[in-house]
C-alpha cells in the first residue's frame, strides 16, 4: 500500500509537471529560454509565493527542525526555519525589486554586468557547486526517509525520486517546477496537519510533552557566538542563491517580486511550528528500548520515526508525503537553477556566444539531466554530501553576499575591488580551518569571534575601498600632467 501511494504521488508529479510545461511558449519543443528560466516573467504572486516557500521548506528544514528540537533545544530547532524566513524577507526588502527592475535572468548577471563575464564565471563556481551539493543532500535525506518509513533500499529511493523530478524539470522548466511546487507544498501542509494531533496525543498532549521537555537537560548545539555565526550565514547567505532569484525574476513586476518574497518569508517562519512540535513529541514519547537507541544514534530520523511508529498507518503515509513533497520541490528548484546558470552565464557567454534561443533551451535541458545524474552519484557514493553542502553554503555567504550588495548598489564597484574582497574573504574563512578537508586553523581566532561573519564583513569593507583606490590611481595615471 505504501509503495503504491508513492507511485501514485510520483505519477501526479509527472502529470502536473507535464501539463504545466504546455504553458511554455509553443509547448515543449518550441519553449523560449525566458519561459524555461523565468516563466516568461508572467508568474502571479500566489504561485510565486507557493513555489518560493516550497523551495525553502525542504527536507533539511523539516527533518532538521524536528532533530534540533529533539536533540538540543527549541532555539536550535527554530534556527534554520526562522533564519531562512528572515533571509527571504531581507531579500524582498533590499534585493528582489532591484533585480526584477533590471530584468536579469540569473544571480550571476549583476556580477557580469559590473565585473565582466570571465570574473563572473569565478563567482558562479560557489553558487553552482552549492546548488549541486544541495541536490545530492536532498536525495540522501529522501532516501533515508524511505528507508525508515517504507524499509525501501536507499539507492532505490534516491534513483526513483531523481528520475521523476529530473524528467518534469527538463520538460517544462520554471512553469513545471512552480506548479508541482504548489502541489508539493499542499502535501506538506496536509501531511503535517494530519500527523500532529496523533503525535501529540501519543505523547500525552502538548502540555505534558512540554513539561517532560522542560524537565530534561539539553546540551546546546553551538556556543552562543557559534549560534549567531551560523544564524548570520543562514540569514544573509540565504540571499545570493539563484533558486531564490529565479522566482523573483519570474514575477510579473518588481513590486510583485518584492511582495512575494516577503510573504514567502513569513510563511516559511510559520511552518517551523509543526516540525518543532514533532521534535518535542519525539523527545517526550516513551519509545521501546530498541527504537530509543536507534533514535539516539540517528536523531535526524525523529520525524520519519514518529510517522512510522507513532501515528496510524494512513496518517504516517500522509506524513511521508509531506517529506517527499518538501524534498522533491527543492530538488527540482536546485537542478533547474544550476542548469540555468550554466547555460545562460557559462555556455552562452563564454563557450558559445550568440547561441540561438532554441538551442539554449536544449543546453539547459542537457545541463539539468547531467546535474541530476551527478546528484544521484554524489548521494550514493560521497560520504560527506551534507558537509560539502554546508561548506559551499558557507562560501556563498562569505564570498557572494558582499559581491551582490555592491554589484547592485555601488556604481563605483570594479573588478579590482571584487577580486580583493573575494580572495581576502576566502583566506580569512579558510584560515579558521575546515574539518571537512582536514584543514587545521591557521589564524588563531578567539572562540568568541564569529569568524565566518568577520570574513564576509571584510569583503563588505574591502570591495568599495579597493574599487575607489584603484579607480583613483588609474585616473591619476591617465590624466595629463
Amino acid at each position: 500500500m505504501a509503495l503504491a501511494a508513492i507511485v501514485v504521488m510520483y505519477a501526479a508529479f509527472i502529470g502536473i509537471g507535464w501539463l504545466a510545461s504546455r504553458r511554455s511558449a509553443g509547448g515543449i519543443k518550441g519553449a523560449e529560454a525566458d519561459d524555461f528560466m523565468v516563466a516568461g516573467r508572467a508568474m502571479p504572486v500566489s504561485l510565486a509565493t507557493f513555489t518560493m516557500t516550497a523551495t525553502w521548506v525542504d527536507g533539511g528544514y523539516l527533518l532538521g527542525t524536528a532533530e534540533g528540537a529533539y536533540r538540543s533545544s527549541i532555539a536550535s530547532g527554530l534556527q534554520g526555519g526562522v533564519c531562512f524566513g528572515i533571509s527571504l524577507i531581507i531579500g524582498g526588502l533590499f534585493f528582489a525589486r532591484r533585480m526584477r527592475e533590471r530584468e536579469y535572468h540569473t544571480l550571476i548577471d549583476p556580477f557580469e554586468a559590473r565585473f565582466g563575464a570571465r570574473w563572473a564565471l569565478v563567482l558562479a563556481l560557489p553558487a553552482v557547486l552549492a546548488e549541486m551539493f544541495w541536490s545530492a543532500e536532498l536525495l540522501v535525506a529522501l532516501g533515508s526517509t524511505f528507508g525508515v518509513v517504507l524499509d525501501l533500499n536507499l539507492a532505490t529511493g534516491i534513483v526513483l525520486s531523481a528520475v521523476v523530478v529530473t524528467f518534469y524539470t527538463m520538460a517544462g522548466g520554471m512553469w513545471a517546477v512552480a506548479y508541482t511546487d504548489a502541489f508539493q507544498l499542499l502535501l506538506v501542509g496536509i501531511g503535517l496537519a494530519a500527523a500532529l494531533p496523533f503525535a501529540l496525543s501519543a505523547a500525552g498532549g502538548l502540555s505534558h510533552a512540554w513539561a517532560v521537555y522542560q524537565a530534561a537537560p539539553h546540551a546546546p548545539s553551538f556556543s552562543t557566538m557559534g549560534w549567531w555565526d551560523v544564524s548570520m550565514m543562514l540569514m544573509l547567505g540565504g540571499v545570493p542563491w539563484n533558486c531564490y532569484f529565479q522566482r523573483v525574476l519570474s514575477c510579473r513586476s518588481p513590486r510583485a517580486a518584492q511582495a512575494h518574497s516577503i510573504l514567502s518569508g513569513l510563511l516559511t517562519i510559520v511552518l517551523t511550528i509543526p516540525p518543532l512540535l514533532i521534535g518535542l513529541v519525539a523527545f517526550a514519547y516513551v519509545w521501546p528500548p530498541a527504537l530509543a537507541d536507534r533514535l539516539a544514534a540517528q536523531p535526524a530520523d525523529a520525524m520519519p520515526m514518529i510517522f512510522r511508529y507513532v501515528t496510524p498507518g494512513i496518517v504516517g503515509l500522509l506524513g511521508l508525503a509531506a517529506i517527499v513533497g518538501a524534498v522533491t520541490s527543492s530538488f527540482s528548484s536546485s537542478i533547474l537553477s544550476a542548469g540555468s546558470m550554466f547555460a545562460w552565464n557559462v555556455y552562452q557567454r563564454l563557450i558559445q556566444p550568440g547561441t540561438p534561443v532554441s538551442r539554449l533551451t536544449l543546453v539547459m535541458r542537457v545541463a539539468i539531466l547531467l546535474i541530476g545524474i551527478g546528484a544521484v552519484w554524489m548521494a550514493l557514493e560521497v560520504q560527506s554530501v551534507q558537509a560539502l553542502w554546508f561548506f559551499t553554503s558557507d562560501l556563498v555567504f562569505v564570498l557572494l553576499f558582499p559581491q551582490l550588495v555592491y554589484a547592485l548598489y555601488d556604481p563605483k564597484a570594479n573588478l579590482a575591488g571584487s577580486m580583493a574582497a573575494f580572495f581576502v574573504s576566502l583566506i580569512l574563512r579558510l584560515g579558521g580551518g575546515e574539518p571537512l578537508f582536514g584543514m587545521a586553523a591557521l589564524i588563531p581566532y578567539p572562540e568568541w569571534l564569529p569568524f565566518k561573519t568577520v570574513a564576509a564583513a571584510a569583503g563588505m569593507i574591502l570591495l568599495p575601498l579597493v574599487s575607489r583606490v584603484t579607480a583613483a590611481a588609474r585616473s591619476a595615471a591617465t590624466s595629463p600632467d
